[in-house]
């Protein structure tokens, strides 16, 4: 009985795996057609703006770019976009694309050669930044920001304001490609927005300020209550899908920075073993039980920013 329940879960994966692939395009000879840099062009900037046509059947994009000596200086798998902006130093560089799904890849494109040819003159360059990442949280006293660096730039100048206009840090003339926010930078729970430019003394000239979005919130979500099913409830059924809801309260911070839910399953109602746990991002859950016997579930609430609720009181419930 054992050998045919393996079989039978072993051919219920390969026919899962085997719909995968007659769902997804088969794409292998296709060929993405490259928009930016194109053969022979010279990139009068610190930043290449990768760009591409969008392939049909493709969820994600794979671009490599080599140097002269044909090593790979990137190698980035793109989503959800087709361009990808990308700092280098000047030289020569050759590029290509591919498409991709779950089941195939197409074909790369055609390399494209191209060279950078940085200057002192900054009017036309941009500082990428790096770290945080745009409209992220966090509960931290401590933050970096990061950019990266531009090879012609003499100084950065940073700013960094609360949304109100509160300004937080001006720093000038920094050497480095990054500064640490400390307790008194990051005092309010608040929106903040971080700006950085480069600056070249030689030439007189800088760039605009590139700008990014982060938020500080340590406030605790509050405790979710369970809704469904009901505390002690008798009759749910083995194997039969069983919907877990909850409430939740909403935020009182300043900040309310995205909430998911942790669900534990328990078989003892101090939850000294766990049998299952679930995360979720929405305030339900659909979960099946092969066992009869007594089980409890509790949860708690997550933020964005990494605070936490405690767990709640658990419900019983029986499964016959």
């Amino acid at each position: 009985m054992k050998t045919i329940n393996k079989i039978i879960l072993l051919a219920f994966a390969i026919i899962s795996f085997s719909c995968e692939d007659v769902l997804e395009d088969d794409i292998t000879n296709d060929i993405i057609q490259i928009v930016s840099p194109v053969e022979g062009e010279i990139v009068s900037s610190n930043v290449v703006n990768f760009q591409w046509n969008t392939l049909k059947g493709a969820d994600k994009y794979r671009l490599q770019v080599f140097n002269a000596n044909q090593a790979v200086v990137l190698d980035s798998l793109v989503e959800n976009k087709l361009n990808l902006a990308y700092t280098l130093p000047t030289g020569i560089y050759k590029w290509r694309v591919r498409g991709e799904n779950f089941a195939y890849q197409s074909t790369y494109s055609l390399p494209a050669s191209f060279s950078t040819a940085v200057s002192n003159v900054l009017t036309n360059q941009q500082v990428l930044l790096s770290i945080p990442s745009e409209n992220s949280y966090t509960n931290s006293t401590s933050l970096t920001l990061q950019w990266l660096p531009i090879t012609t730039a003499s100084s950065y100048d940073i700013e960094v304001v609360t949304s109100g206009g509160n300004l937080v840090l001006p720093t000038t003339n920094v050497t480095t490609t990054s500064v640490i926010l400390n307790t008194t930078n990051l005092a309010q729970e608040a929106n903040y927005i971080w700006k950085v430019k480069a600056k070249n003394s030689t030439t007189n000239t800088e760039t605009p300020f590139a700008t990014r979005n982060f938020s500080v919130d340590r406030t605790n979500p509050n405790q979710p209550q369970n809704n469904l099913p009901a505390n002690n409830s008798l009759t749910l059924p083995v194997n039969q899908a069983i919907t877990f809801s909850w409430t939740t309260i909403a935020d009182t911070g300043t900040i309310q920075s995205p909430i998911s839910y942790t669900i534990e399953f328990s078989n003892t109602n101090t939850f000294s073993s766990i049998i299952r746990t679930v995360n979720s991002t929405t305030t339900s859950s659909t979960q099946t039980f092969a066992t009869i016997g007594d089980y409890y579930w509790r949860i708690k609430a997550t933020d964005a920013a990494g605070n936490n609720s405690s767990f709640n009181t658990s419900f019983m419930f029986k499964i016959i």
